[in-house]
């Protein structure tokens, strides 16, 4: 298997960031790490194995990113307007450097990824950017501005927020069409740790109902914890409707 570590300045953060390239073809995944996490965890934690036989047949290509986590979502202590800045100033860095960067080694669009916190990236990423993505996989996250801001909410904040925004999306929003041509799936357990992910997921297949979204919101058993063997599993059951096979 073919892997690569790319190292880039971010105009946008204003440091160096890392991305973990595995694999030389097929369909390429922007992927993103757990809460704080950075570009080899996939690797460390045992994801590239579980989907090693994807990579080698040239099925797909995973590109990892580095996160900001620590100075945005989660710096409880830190002012709130910096921390939702932040957040804007890393969706910025996914999209205008990132995005770049994997069209330079693999020019399909891409689907988003991810888990826990990392699904929430995905979610964020595609919902406001859908036409940059031919999909999306969002498992275990936590879709609460509020969960992470005890309350707080600003205009930068709200954009950063899909559980706000979708529901005011206007009806004949070009978005609502295009989301539509869309692979869209969440999943989420009902065992420990997940309580938070099922009540904001419940909410999140309100609002696409509603509106008229066809995503697919998957709630497993209540065996299903917040933890790495079942989103291993997860990964093994969606990706095969992920690429049509």
């Amino acid at each position: 298997m073919q892997t690569k570590e790319l190292t880039h300045y971010s105009s946008s953060l204003g440091k160096d960031m890392h991305m973990m390239i595995y694999g030389s073809g097929g369909a390429p995944f922007l992927a993103f790490p757990t809460q704080d996490a950075m570009c080899r965890q996939f690797e460390e934690f045992g994801v590239i194995d579980q989907i090693r036989d994807y990579i080698d047949d040239g099925r797909i290509q995973l590109f990892v990113v580095d996160t900001v986590d620590k100075e945005s979502w989660s710096a409880r202590d830190a002012d709130k307007e910096w921390r939702a800045l932040r957040q804007e100033q890393y969706y910025r860095y996914i999209v205008e450097q990132v995005i770049p960067l994997m069209r330079e080694q693999n020019d399909a669009l891409p689907f988003t990824m991810g888990m826990s916190m990392g699904a929430d990236h995905a979610a964020i990423t595609f919902l406001r950017r859908p036409e940059l993505f031919r999909g999306m996989l969002a498992l275990s996250g936590v879709y609460d501005a509020d969960y992470f801001f005890d309350g707080f909410m600003n205009a930068v904040l709200y954009e950063n927020s899909p559980e706000r925004f979708l529901p005011n999306l206007p009806e004949d929003h070009p978005y609502i069409g295009l989301y539509n041509q869309k692979k869209i799936i969440f999943c989420v357990g009902q065992g420990a740790w997940e309580e938070d992910g099922v009540r904001t997921l419940r909410h999140l297949q309100r609002t696409f109902e509603s509106k008229g979204i066809h995503a697919w919101c998957d709630f497993w058993g209540y065996d299903v914890n917040h933890d790495w063997p079942w989103w291993f599993k997860q990964i093994r059951y969606f990706m095969p409707f992920l690429l049509d096979e």
